[in-house]
C-alpha cells in the first residue's frame, strides 16, 4: 500500500494583520488611501438615518471600497462580491472582514444614483491635482459610435497623405457635408 504524507482538515486560526495586506503600491492601498482621507462621501452616508433607532449599517466607505475592488477584478455580481469579501485576503483586508452579504451589496449600488457622479468627479479632481491627468490623449473606452465611412474609401496612410496633398493644391474634389443619415 503507498504512503501518502497525512491530511489534516482540523479548524486553523491564522493570525492576519489585516493592515499589512494593504500594501504600499498597489491598487487596494490607494482604494483604501483615497476614501479614507481624500474623497468626501457626505452625500452618500447622509442617506442613512440609524443614529438613534435601528440596526447598524455597514459604512458605506467600506461598501464603496467593496464594490470598486470588486469591479477592478472583473466581479460584477453582488454574490460574487459576497464570496470574495468571504474567501479572498484581499477583500477582507479592505473591508475589515465585515463581510456584508449580497443583497446589501446590490442595494447599496442600486441606491447610488447620481452621487457617484460626484464621488468620481473627486476622483478626477484628485488624478488632475496629481498630474495624472495628461491632457494630450483621452480616449474612449470602446464604444462603437456611428461613422459615415465605407470600406471602399479605407485607405492606407500614404494614400491618406496624398490625397490630403492633392485637397490642398486645389486640384482635389470637393465631396461637400456628409449625407445625414
Amino acid at each position: 500500500m503507498p504512503n501518502f504524507k497525512p491530511l489534516d482538515y482540523s479548524p486553523r486560526f491564522l493570525a492576519v494583520d489585516l493592515c499589512r495586506q494593504l500594501v504600499p503600491g498597489t491598487f487596494e492601498y490607494a482604494l483604501h488611501h483615497l476614501l479614507e482621507h481624500e474623497i468626501d462621501l457626505a452625500e452618500i452616508e447622509a442617506r442613512y438615518r440609524n443614529d438613534e433607532v435601528g440596526a447598524s449599517a455597514y459604512e458605506p466607505r467600506v461598501l464603496l471600497k467593496i464594490v470598486l475592488l470588486a469591479y477592478c477584478y472583473g466581479i460584477v455580481s453582488s454574490r460574487g462580491i459576497e464570496a470574495a469579501c468571504r474567501d479572498n485576503v484581499r477583500f477582507i483586508a479592505i473591508s475589515g472582514d465585515s463581510q456584508p452579504d449580497h443583497s446589501t451589496l446590490a442595494k447599496f449600488v442600486s441606491g447610488l444614483g447620481a452621487a457617484i457622479a460626484r464621488v468620481f468627479a473627486q476622483v478626477l479632481m484628485i488624478c488632475d491635482r496629481q498630474g495624472l491627468i495628461g491632457r494630450e490623449m483621452f480616449a474612449i473606452d470602446g464604444v462603437k459610435l456611428p461613422a459615415n465611412a465605407s470600406k471602399a474609401e479605407k485607405r492606407q496612410a500614404q494614400g491618406l497623405r496624398a490625397s490630403s496633398a492633392e485637397n490642398a493644391a486645389g486640384g482635389g474634389q470637393d465631396l461637400g457635408p456628409a449625407p445625414r443619415q
